[in-house]
């Protein structure tokens, strides 16, 4: 794309305003204004280091051409996740100095609660130190072996934590979202017809709950309506089963339903997130995505006697039940950051910066899964390789030639993720081979994303110079984080 052209993209693309480009994909409508700027002021920066192509090759080589075992010292955008890379506010820091350190009944303990009565309605709270805690706290006390769990679209933490506790994951998402160039406007929908026959096949006895999860990440940041969830909570209450929602990201969720599903336009996100969360028995929350800290999560249930089991069990794995791995201070900046993450104009700007840079790859004509989700861009490796074998995982290849060309970090999401089949040991090639461009909130600017365009839109140019790879080194369990892979020919991922 020519400079000038990259000007005429700006001009027309005003994330959280208005957006004028003549393509396929959701848009932000908002009054027009003459332009856009965050709702938000610089007060620090961290400088960032620009390397030389040599010195990323070597960089990746050392990391086993996986992303995750960088240095971040080496990397100049960092899109790798959006979980705990947030920028917190002014007045989240200043909440860090009203930490009350106390080992029991921390005031902060209380003002998170307070918080996330108000928003999310639960009656307990029980804070863990990031999500994964809360997973594993519910999986234990609910899921016992040979239970059948459903969920819409697995994610990779929530599904190991189910399968330790003995039960097996069981895809209940609609078939839209399998589909990265499918339209439809809520993917993360479950499929009720899917829930009946799990039901009808095992019995609700055997099935503990329905993981419910609010802006699919794996199907590439895809709402659920409420409509839809509503009927999902309805069929299973009928039946006996109890609904718990993963609402990391249930806020961005909260937007999307405002923007595309009818009768919530005048709705405040607070409102909405009230209504999505009256869909649940109960959450668990990794409040390192919407709650815009660095670390901190909990579990939030009505249910008295699973709480009290969950405050025990919080003890044994996290801490006390009053800050669960937690100091003062983080819990008080999560319960700031909530308040912070309801305001419409932050969301707008957050979802909006997303849809620019995804607007821009659109455009260039890059593959990506659409429609543009809430927290990243998904390219649809499969078919930006399409002649690279699915066990040369093109994902994993693609993410670890953009850091090579770039600088850019960014993460598989396909068959590295997704492991292999318990029963046969076989890796589990999904349909979606996604790489995640995952935007950090109020961290980069709109020229971070012109050049991260600019660097994928380069690389989309020349993806024929790309080399698959192959495992050197697979751990047991999320092997993502720490695998290590050779490129299947030659010493390079990216070919000169």
């Amino acid at each position: 794309m020519k400079p000038a052209e990259r000007v005429g993209v700006r001009k027309r693309l005003l994330p959280g305003g208005f957006f004028a480009l003549h393509i396929t994909c959701w848009r932000l409508v908002m009054t027009p204004r003459r332009s856009w700027a965050e709702p938000w002021k610089i007060k620090m920066v961290e400088h960032l280091r620009m390397t030389t192509r040599a010195e990323r090759e070597a960089a990746i080589a050392a990391a086993g051409y996986n992303t995750f075992l960088l240095p971040s010292a080496l990397v100049y955008i960092d899109l790798l996740t959006d979980s705990g890379t947030s920028a917190m506010s002014d007045r989240q820091w200043s909440g860090l100095l009203l930490g009350d350190e106390a080992y029991a009944g921390s005031v902060n303990f209380y003002h998170l609660e307070q918080a996330v009565r108000k928003f999310y309605g639960y009656k307990h709270l029980i804070p863990t130190h990031q999500g994964r805690g809360a997973e594993h706290i519910l999986s234990q006390l609910c899921i016992k072996p040979g239970d059948i769990v459903p969920g819409n679209m697995y994610f990779t933490t929530t599904k190991v934590h189910q399968e330790l506790a003995g039960g097996r994951f069981a895809d209940v998402i609609i078939d839209a979202a399998h589909d990265p160039d499918s339209e439809y406007p809520f993917k993360g929908n479950c499929d009720l017809a899917k829930i009946e026959r799990l039901i009808k096949e095992y019995g609700a006895d055997r099935i503990p709950y329905l993981s419910l999860e609010t802006n699919v990440n794996m199907a590439g940041g895809q709402p659920c309506s409420l409509e839809n969830m509503r009927a999902t909570r309805d069929l299973c209450h009928r039946h006996g089963v109890k609904v718990f929602l993963d609402a990391t990201r249930a806020i961005e969720n909260a937007f999307f339903i405002k923007k595309r599903e009818p009768g919530y336009a005048d709705k405040s996100l607070a409102d909405i997130l009230s209504e999505i969360c009256a869909c649940a028995d109960g959450c668990t929350m990794s409040a390192k995505k919407d709650h815009l800290v660095n670390i901190g999560g909990f579990l939030a249930v009505n249910d008295d006697e699973l709480a009290e089991r969950a405050r025990n069990m919080v003890v044994i794995y996290e801490g006390l039940h009053t800050y669960g791995g937690l100091a003062g201070r983080d819990m008080e900046a999560m319960a700031i950051g909530i308040g912070e993450a309801v305001q419409y104009d932050h969301m707008a700007a957050r979802i909006g910066q997303v849809e620019y840079l995804g607007c821009q790859l659109i455009e260039a004509g890059v593959p990506i899964v659409r429609p543009i989700g809430g927290h990243g861009i998904f390219l649809n490796a499969a078919k930006l390789l399409p002649n690279m074998p699915r066990e040369q995982f093109p994902a994993q290849a693609l993410a670890a030639a953009l850091y090579v060309e770039s600088g850019v970090r960014a993460m598989e999401r396909g068959g590295v993720s997704a492991g292999r089949d318990q029963d046969t040991g076989k890796n589990l090639l999904p349909k979606l081979e996604l790489v995640r461009l995952t935007i950090p909130r109020r961290v980069y600017t709109q020229a971070h994303m012109d050049v991260t365009a600019e660097s994928v839109i380069e690389l989309y140019a020349h993806r024929e110079k790309i080399v698959g790879l192959r495992f050197i080194h697979e751990p047991k369990y999320l092997r993502f984080f720490q695998a290590r892979f050779e490129p299947v020919k030659g010493n390079k991922v990216l070919l000169d």
